[in-house]
């Protein structure tokens, strides 16, 4: 695995979020203060990019960031619960039937990125709330409108909880009781707004204060790629791109702070806004300013010829870059799985020989047909104080739109349900105040169109997975691939979507849970232990919106010779957990673990942010679920809880696997679909590649196989309450005397309180420095990080990749002292400990999150205590972990991006393996010896740092460190600041300053990365230079603290600051980013995607930058040459003030949303004592939005001398994938007037999949 962002620069394993900013005011990955690698730095991104999808290819590989060199791609080096139920048990238990499937987002063009803890379970329940999800039909809102006097209810019935206490709930005795109950409906959310206006369109409104002083706007057309004629494939994709992009008004908006984007899937076209309530140069209210924006980008685009060609070029290079083998893949399982229907041949991205060749008027006659408020709803969530204003101003902003051109709505069903027409607020005809030009015109009623919605999305029928359906059996589908490295299958079962509205329907969901989240434990505990044959077995139950169905799938992956053995496994564990059940031990742990969690989240109502609300509302909608908030979630759980019994559980849950369990009988539901991704060559060891055969019937002797296993009974599994016991404890200070001791040899004060941050530092006599901070952020939650510095950068030329293998060998054992890693994991699980454990160039890095709720805080300490004093190192968890490097290794070749990534790090440092993914002979001379040393020759007092963030009290944080830090035993230091060997940038004249990667594929694509030096966070270049000395005519050293922020002296106290470079280099990328998209990808049409990334390190003294791109293999060349000259052209074309202004803007905006988690606050204290990060104190934090309001752009111009761009120090590397060999390559090439040197040909595959608009 590489350290390096660069190096694994994963294609797009994750699709962007369709909450990334404009890419005029784009996100920049540098972080002033919290380092980049670390996981609280991508936590950061979670208002851009929300929802993590995680590509299982082979190994778990997660793509972090944006596939640039400065955003890591790692492999997931998991923790001590790498399938740990805690994730399967939910961060966010009120969507209990809200599953995710991988197979599902190859329908949906852009996804997110999750930040910090992420969910990496198999069936993760989402992030937004304790709602359990809403169905639009019963939902009306309390109080919409001043003439509406139907108020729903929106709490749960006194009597059920009354009766709950009197003990009513024994199913035997009270059967009846019990069933009235289970059919009562489901409480709505109490803050939920719902309207609807004359002309038809639906809004929702709900108040929510995180962010504070922001909201979302996000307008929903019910129009997707579902609604396509055959001759209009990619059309509804192409109206989302022309419209938004096309938009003065939208424009507008990007000085305020506003961010904004789009997205199509087959059902739906989002455009949306993330807008502050109002603004510092503005007196007045933003959200009619978003309102109107909305309207023109949906119901007035301009689709002016010049723009259509502008997009259409941007289509056709994002339909080219999304040529990944990932995308390829989930579109052979959704053809597959959707046979039956248009779901199978309506990929949102649409087909090359149409969109080449679609007018401007075609494009106006499909909106016509489709874009008309009554088939439009739009979500307003955010900090919104005044429910009525709001209404006021949708009418004003939408109450006339399109009125010259369709009729009136007739009432038809809807989404609504039958009540709608009594449940939309009473406003008054002819509100004027519209922001809008257009003016209303008399209308001709003989010229009226009569416009109506679909009543189901989407509009399409499913063949379903029953029992008795008289469908015959489809034999599996093969697909096969030279980019694939390793075998899977996915196994489907399709149902309806049984929407969640009762009680009843809740306890089905709850129950299923329970069931799955057992099968997912056992399997991923029980043969981690061993040497599994198979990399991961899943078993996923799912609700799609987007598909309009129900998906179970049994997923299971595996290196391919082990490929049958997998299967067996997997259908024996499934065949066990359907006739045994889950134990009674089982049932009660993942039932204490839901409701804590449950009651956890449920503290957290008021810290929930609103895109995550908004995200899961539009989802719960397209299910028809009931929304709830967090309160009402956990009671409602809590009171169907006290109604399930053991037999209910496991006949409830031995029906979702029954499409496994009894493959083969007349009575069992078929598969929807069985698909297998396999390679056409594997390597063998002695004898290279062979070919790799495999046909349908050996998958189904295979399954068979499995059924015929032998099942015994799970036994129960002693669970331990505690891993230190309070004797223990005991013994452990009489012996270890821990106490506080003064912060340094130079502050003799034993504690250090910064009242305006609220930040305590301590210093353990063992040696080990301690931040926290206490906040109200999560209610009674909190965060801990582990910091131990040297990371891969302390590789020695003889222990290459020793310290990356050292720890997931530690993280692949998960054992501590006596306890077993099953008994470990469900530690956590009974404690909500979620726990990862990583490396990177400069530090490994071990986290925690965890809940106060029974002694979490304590047990997650308790946690950390064992593995900093009793780690197992495991000859088996290491063999594992070099099989996993091996195989990342080996796939390098079978990623564009990564084989074009992975020779550019080469290259630019020198051949510096340390930043790369260690190579076979390295890993062959690793033993389980060298890796303990390495990594645990890190782990001394000094060398580490443990801050903490949450809601607790100093007095219960301090006894933790004190009992479980301060009684780690004292180790003697390992100078790891010295023993580095040098980091060096290859020096210049070189050949390979530039280089070609040239993959033989089927389809054309092309990737780049521009690449070269830049100072590290600090002020330090990789020639050794304090560039604080150069800057500054005198030193800065100490002097620091005698410097105010005066008026008069701002420059001085600016460039004497510490993070004066991290600032200004932050500033900068915001400002290169925005002229990469404005001139490579708007103005010359070269690209789709650009981006401008810089790393800055902490430790190490150097940094870089890099610029990806995506573009043709005709145009490639060019789209580098011109991202050079943006690079290059600072000094020709000036920076305006306009420029710094927005990006000053972007960066505090986004500092001051981000302030609230919990994460970000931990990843602000990363290194804070750390003596290899002197600069590093108080003041970067206390001074952060100071520097960034008094940042001149002659202080950026400062920064900008000391990125290196001159041709000596720029190395590039192109991939380019396609049929033409590189000779034909070559000739082509000369044509366009470039250069081109022919690499070896390695092999590259297809893409259809579309990227979010900017």
């Amino acid at each position: 695995m590489a350290s390096s962002s660069l190096v694994a620069a994963a294609p797009h394993h994750c699709y962007a979020s369709p909450r990334a900013n404009d890419r005029c005011s784009s996100y920049s990955g540098t972080n002033l203060i919290i380092p980049r690698s670390f996981p609280g730095h991508r936590a950061c991104r979670r208002l851009l990019h929300h929802e993590l999808r995680v590509q299982h290819f082979g190994l778990k590989e997660t793509k972090k960031g944006n596939s640039c060199l400065g955003s890591t791609w790692k492999p997931h080096i998991h923790n001590f619960n790498e399938e740990d139920v805690t994730r399967v048990l939910s961060r966010k238990l009120c969507c209990l039937t809200h599953y995710r499937t991988r197979y599902k987002f190859a329908g949906h063009i852009k996804m997110h990125n999750l930040g910090v803890f992420m969910n990496k379970s198999t069936f993760p329940i989402p992030k937004h709330a304790v709602f359990s999800n809403g169905r639009p039909a019963h939902i009306p809102s309390a109080t919409l409108g001043p003439d509406e006097p139907h108020v729903a209810s929106t709490s749960c019935s006194e009597t059920i909880f009354e009766k709950q206490a009197l003990g009513f709930w024994d199913p035997e005795a009270q059967k009846e009781e019990l069933e009235s109950f289970l059919n009562s409906p489901l409480p709505s959310h109490p803050k939920l707004h719902r309207g609807q206006l004359k002309n038809g369109l639906r809004y929702l409104i709900l108040p929510n204060k995180v962010p504070a002083n922001r909201f979302e706007a996000h307008m929903e057309v019910h129009v997707g790629s579902i609604d396509e004629e055959d001759d209009e494939q990619g059309i509804a994709h192409m109206i989302e791109h022309v419209a938004f992009l096309g938009s003065k008004k939208r424009e507008k908006l990007l000085g305020t702070g506003a961010r904004s984007n789009a997205y199509t899937d087959f059902h739906h076209t989002v455009f949306h806004i993330h807008s502050p309530t109002d603004t510092k140069d503005s007196n007045g209210d933003l959200l009619p300013f978003v309102l109107d924006a909305l309207n023109e980008i949906a119901f007035y685009p301009k689709f002016l010829p010049s723009r259509v060609e502008k997009e259409r070029r941007a289509i056709l290079s994002e339909l080219q870059m999304m040529n990944t083998i990932e995308y390829r893949v989930d579109c052979q399982l959704l053809q597959h799985l959707h046979s039956e229907n248009k779901l199978s041949q309506r990929f949102p991205i649409g087909l090359e020989e149409q969109i080449k060749i679609w007018d401007a008027e075609k494009i106006r006659r499909f909106h016509e047909r489709w874009y008309f408020p009554a088939n439009a709803t739009l979500y307003l969530v955010g900090d919104i104080v005044d429910i009525h204003k709001a209404v006021y101003q949708i009418e004003a902003a939408f109450g006339r739109a399109l009125e010259d051109k369709e009729a009136p709505p007739v009432h038809t069903p809807s989404a609504f349900g039958a009540m709608a027409n009594f449940l939309v607020p009473k406003l008054p005809s002819g509100l004027s105040g519209s922001l809008s030009p257009e003016k209303p015109v008399s209308i001709d009623p003989s010229k009226l169109i009569k416009k109506e919605r679909h009543a189901v999305r989407p509009p399409v029928q499913h063949i379903w997975s029953l029992p008795d359906s008289g469908q015959i059996p489809k034999f599996p589908h093969i697909f096969q691939h030279e980019l694939i490295q390793n075998f899977s299958i996915n196994v489907f079962c399709k149902i309806p979507v049984n929407s969640v509205q009762s009680y009843g329907d809740l306890r089905t969901v709850l129950m299923k849970r329970i069931f799955l989240s057992a099968l997912h434990f056992r399997i991923n505990t029980r043969y981690k232990s061993s040497n599994p044959p198979f990399t991961s077995i899943e078993l996923d139950h799912s609700d799609s919106g987007r598909e309009g169905c129900t998906v179970t799938t049994l997923t299971v992956t595996a290196e391919p010779k082990n490929w049958q053995s997998a299967i067996k496994v997997a259908v024996q564990e499934v065949c066990r957990l359907k006739k045994f059940g889950v134990t009674k031990g089982e049932l009660t742990r993942y039932m204490d673990a839901l409701i804590k969690d449950s009651e956890q989240l449920a503290a957290m109502i008021d810290s929930v942010p609103s895109v995550d609300n908004l995200d899961f509302i539009m989802e719960s909608d397209a299910l028809r679920h009931t929304v709830m908030d967090q309160r009402q979630g956990h009671e409602c759980l809590v009171a169907v809880a006290e109604t399930v019994t053991l037999e209910e559980v496991n006949s409830t849950g031995a029906e979702v696997l029954e499409f496994i369990s009894d493959f083969g009988k007349s009575t069992a539901p078929l598969p929807a679909a069985i698909v297998a991704c396999v390679p056409k060559k594997v390597h063998g060891e002695g004898v290279g590649e062979a070919e790799f055969q495999i046909d349908s019937q050996e998958i189904i002797d295979a399954i068979k196989a499995g059924l015929k296993e032998p099942l015994h009974a799970e036994p129960e599994l002693e669970v331990p309450k505690e891993l230190i016991t309070l004797s223990q404890l005991m013994d452990l200070r009489l012996q270890r005397k821990p106490s506080f001791i003064s912060l340094s040899k130079e502050v003799k004060t034993m504690k250090r309180f910064d009242e305006e941050t609220g930040i305590m530092q301590r210093r353990l006599s063992n040696g080990i420095p301690v931040n926290y901070k206490i906040t109200k952020n999560e209610a009674r939650g909190g965060v801990m990080r582990l910091i131990v510095g040297g990371g891969r950068a302390a590789e020695t030329s003889d222990s290459k990749g020793s310290i990356v293998v050292g720890v997931r060998t530690l993280s692949e054992g998960g054992c501590v002292g006596k306890f077993s890693r099953e008994q470990v994991e469900l530690f956590c699980v009974n404690h909500l400990i979620n726990c990862s454990l990583e490396s990177n160039e400069e530090v490994i890095c071990m986290e925690f999150r965890f809940t106060l709720r029974d002694n979490g805080m304590r047990a997650a300490f308790q946690l950390l205590h064992m593995v900093l004093e009793h780690s197992v190192w495991l000859e088996d968890a290491f063999e594992r972990s070099k099989q996993l490097y091996l195989s990342y290794y080996r796939s390098i070749p079978k990623s564009l991006e990564r084989s074009t990534a992975h020779r550019l790090m080469l290259a630019m440092l020198n051949g510096d393996e340390r930043f790369v993914e260690p190579t076979p002979d390295s890993l062959e001379k690793l033993t389980l010896l060298s890796v303990k040393e390495a990594v645990m020759n890190q782990f001394f007092g000094e060398n580490m740092e443990v801050s903490i963030v949450g809601d607790f009290s100093e007095e219960e944080i301090e006894s933790c460190i004190l009992d479980y830090l301060g009684t780690v035993r004292a180790q003697q230091s390992f100078d790891t600041g010295n023993c580095f060997e040098p980091v060096m940038f290859r020096p210049s004249p070189s050949d390979l300053h530039f280089q070609q990667v040239y993959l033989k594929d089927t389809d054309e694509r092309a990737c780049a990365y521009i690449a070269g030096p830049a100072p590290n966070r600090w002020g330090f270049s990789d020639e050794g230079k304090d560039l604080f000395e150069l800057i500054n005519d005198t030193s800065c050293e100490g002097d620091m603290q005698h410097i105010t922020y005066q008026e008069n002296n701002i420059q001085r106290y600016m460039r004497c600051h510490p993070l004066f470079f991290g600032v200004t280099l932050g500033l900068l990328a915001e400002i290169i980013n925005s002229r990469l998209f404005t001139t490579v990808r708007d103005s010359l049409g070269l690209t789709y995607d650009v981006f401008f990334e810089l790393s800055l390190f902490d430790r190490l003294k150097l940094g870089w930058y890099v610029i990806s791109v995506t573009s043709t293999p005709s145009k490639v060349y060019k789209a580098v040459d011109a991202c050079k000259n943006v690079l290059r052209g600072l000094h020709s074309n000036k920076i305006a003030q306009r420029e710094l202004d927005r990006a000053r803007r972007t960066l505090l905006m986004r500092h001051e949303a981000e302030t609230k988690s919990n994460a970000y606050l931990l990843g602000l204290l990363a290194h804070l004592q750390a003596s290899s990060v002197p600069r590093k104190d108080l003041s970067c934090i206390k001074d952060l939005t100071l520097l960034y309001e008094a940042a001149t752009i002659e202080d950026i111009y400062v920064a900008y001398q000391y990125l290196r761009v001159d041709d000596a120090s720029l190395f590039s590397c192109i991939g380019v994938a396609g049929q033409q060999s590189s000779e034909d390559l070559s000739a082509t090439e000369e044509d366009t007037g470039g250069s081109y040197q022919p690499f070896s040909q390695i092999g590259r595959g297809l893409s259809t999949m579309t990227r979010p608009t900017t």
